[in-house]
């Protein structure tokens, strides 16, 4: 299941989801204030909002809270949105090049065989050559800009320089994930925007040469004329006739014959003529071998763009699924039965706590009487509601595992058809043997050996003192295995 959003909002969710992924430890950003965030979101975009809607504002009130907190970090989320100086500075530069460009001769004179845009022609028919390889090649997309392209699409993934505030281990964490998240989700799209800009600045380029020809041929008389070492007249005719095809069709101008050509050689009488005529057929030939197919290819990467310019959001991945539960999806219920075991004060809300972590703020969370030893092969009317997501069997490791008792416990709630997962609460071995690695590992051992034949995922928390990130990473991956 996957939703789209435009550039700035893709750029907000990644930034939100690099965050809190990466700062496991909830330094930057607490357990409560993410339950706020969600809370607060879902209240201003209302019950009927889509998915992409509730993300987009819980990660807009996520960065707006953090910027004045950690100001460092809201400037590196907004340093990689795209530069919007970039285009106009390009393209800008790109004319007045090309004016600039246009210094047809020394004396007001132009050798018909070398003028300015004669190596334009040449390497813009090389760049449309590289593309036909490179296409053919099946090259990935995202390269589709070359070099130049890659160039300014990274000049607007640069991130700023790195403050002092930066460099704590928390935040250049979550810089970091995001730096690299957003880079690879936004490559494709400012590479198709790079090679947007260069093609239009290309036919930018070309038609502040040819008006810098015509600008020129205003204010001063240019002459025309060649001279070769090598070549004849016929050659320079066949030369001529062929470069300048594109502009001889398209003006009906026509290359001049042989003995015309013949007449304006360089040091021949008279040799020279009035260059209109020349720079007519030179001015249309850029026209249609330049200008206009660049400004197609810059029209095909604009639909390429605008395509890409739409972000999926993975709404099945594990992060969003949590965000979004009891929100768009079905409340996520999930029911916990103690066996043979009654929580100590202030465990619950630990364990509460815990669940949040692992299965998002808005997961509901309800705790049954615990379960006497015994009753395992049939469990009271009632004892799971029919809406529940996932149950979790909590026993106790001071207890002694037994695959007739625990086991038995474990089949019968997976015989209902729920998805179960074993959590185990190791605060009585914490009390008792507080240093006792090897004794701690022979017990999981043996919980193991209980439940794994069981098909349950089985995981370890200390409900006293739980040891959150642990806890949260094991009950998710508990989860996926209990819903496979």
């Amino acid at each position: 299941m996957t939703g789209a959003v435009d550039e700035p909002t893709a750029r907000a969710i990644t930034a939100m989801r690099a965050i809190e992924t990466s700062d496991r430890e909830r330094v930057l950003w607490s357990e409560d204030e993410r339950v706020a965030a969600s809370r607060d979101a879902a209240r201003a975009v209302g019950a009927s909002a889509s998915a992409e809607r509730f993300l987009s504002e819980r990660a807009a009130l996520m960065l707006s809270r953090l910027a004045a907190r950690h100001p460092a970090l809201a400037r590196v989320v907004n340093a990689l949105a795209w530069r919007h100086w970039i285009a106009p500075a390009v393209l800008a530069a790109a004319f007045i090049a090309g004016l600039a460009a246009d210094r047809i001769g020394a004396g007001g004179r132009i050798n018909i065989l070398a003028p300015p845009v004669l190596g334009l022609l040449v390497w813009n028919l090389a760049v449309y050559v590289a593309l036909l390889i490179r296409a053919a090649r099946a090259w990935r997309r995202h390269r589709g800009a070359g070099f130049l392209g890659r160039a300014i699409a990274t000049l607007s993934l640069q991130p700023p320089r790195v403050s002092a505030s930066l460099r704590a281990v928390p935040l250049a964490t979550a810089a970091g994930a995001f730096t690299a998240a957003w880079s690879e989700r936004a490559g494709p799209l400012y590479a198709a925007r790079a090679a947007r800009i260069l093609h239009v600045g290309a036919a930018l380029f070309a038609a502040g040469v040819v008006a810098g020809m015509y600008v020129r041929g205003l204010a001063f008389e240019y002459r025309a004329s060649w001279e070769s070492t090598f070549l004849d007249p016929d050659t320079v005719h066949a030369l001529l006739a062929l470069v300048l095809a594109p502009g001889a069709w398209l003006t009906a101008l026509g290359v001049p014959d042989t003995a015309h050509i013949a007449s304006i050689r360089r040091g021949s009488d008279p040799g020279s003529e009035n260059a209109a005529l020349w720079l007519h057929l030179y001015a249309a030939t850029v026209l249609i071998v330049v200008i206009v197919p660049r400004l197609v290819l810059a029209l095909i990467d604009l639909v390429l763009e605008r395509r890409r310019a739409r972000f999926a959001v993975p709404l099945g991945e594990p992060y969003f699924r949590r965000l979004l539960r009891g929100f768009v999806e079905a409340p996520y219920r999930v029911h916990v039965v103690p066996y043979s075991f009654s929580l100590p004060p202030g465990a619950e809300d630990a364990l509460r706590a815990v669940l949040a972590r692992a299965f998002g703020a808005l997961c509901e969370v309800s705790v049954a009487a615990p379960l006497t030893y015994g009753g395992e092969d049939a469990l009271p009317d009632g004892m799971v509601p029919a809406d529940t997501t996932l149950v979790i069997a909590l026993f106790s490791a001071a207890a002694t595992p037994e695959p007739a008792a625990h086991g038995a416990f474990v089949t019968t709630l997976r015989s209902g058809g729920s998805e179960v997962v074993a959590l185990i609460d190791e605060s009585a071995l914490q009390t008792r043997w507080p240093a006792d690695v090897v004794r701690f590992e022979q017990r999981r051992s043996a919980w193991r050996d209980v439940l794994d034949p069981c098909h349950v995922g089985v995981v370890f928390v200390a409900l006293a003192a739980p040891d959150l990130v642990a806890a949260e990473a094991d009950l998710q991956r508990a989860a996926e295995r209990a819903a496979a």
